[in-house]
């Protein structure tokens, strides 16, 4: 499947990251980490644009995270009810629990795969509302595929390198990604101030 996915990309370019992107999200088996690093080393050899790689892998991402929200608001509220009956503490304590760590679990869950998949539909099962849901969840589609479209870029031909060492250590790369969000955020602030 990878082999079709990425001549998939070579042909015909950022459609393809933006409808792999929402269907990966969403749940299907694609690889989205694989798709984004060589979408990147793509970029590089000026075999796909830059604007347009990064606005499809960003957009994809969150349509298929919007998706998921929405369907743990409409279908999965009802499933996950239907599964907990009787057993509703268990439920009640993970409501709290993601209310306490959901927005952290929505901006860095992408970097852990299965979590990524089943984050948004968790939110939307839960209280959170969609416009604090917006607001983790969005930061970190950004993240978390300018994360692996830049892996890519900066790469190169050595892509595949390094995409092994990406898939070894996702949490590393996760807390890097957020030590240089935050080093971004607080610059700011400075230079505002």
């Amino acid at each position: 499947m990878e082999r079709h996915l990425l001549d998939y990309l070579a042909r015909y370019g950022t459609p393809v990251v933006f409808m792999a992107q929402m269907l990966g999200i969403f749940g299907l088996p694609i690889p989205d980490e694989l798709l984004l690093t060589v979408a990147g080393a793509l970029m590089r050899r000026g075999q796909l644009s830059p604007t347009a790689t990064v606005v499809a892998a960003i957009a994809g991402c969150a349509a298929g995270i919007t998706i998921s929200y929405a369907l743990g608001r409409t279908v999965g509220c009802a499933a996950v009810r239907r599964v907990t009956k009787g057993h509703e503490e268990h439920w009640e304590r993970t409501q709290r629990l993601f209310r306490r760590f959901g927005g952290w679990l929505l901006a860095f869950g992408y970097f852990i795969p299965g979590v990524r998949h089943v984050t948004a539909i968790a939110a939307g099962t839960t209280p959170i509302d969609f416009p604090t849901f917006s607001a983790w969840a969005y930061p970190g589609a950004v993240l978390w595929s300018m994360t692996f479209v830049a892996l890519g870029y900066y790469a190169g031909d050595r892509w595949r390198e390094i995409l092994r060492a990406a898939r070894d250590w996702p949490m590393a790369i996760a807390v890097a990604a957020a030590l240089v969000v935050a080093a971004v955020v607080l610059a700011k602030r400075r230079a505002v101030a």
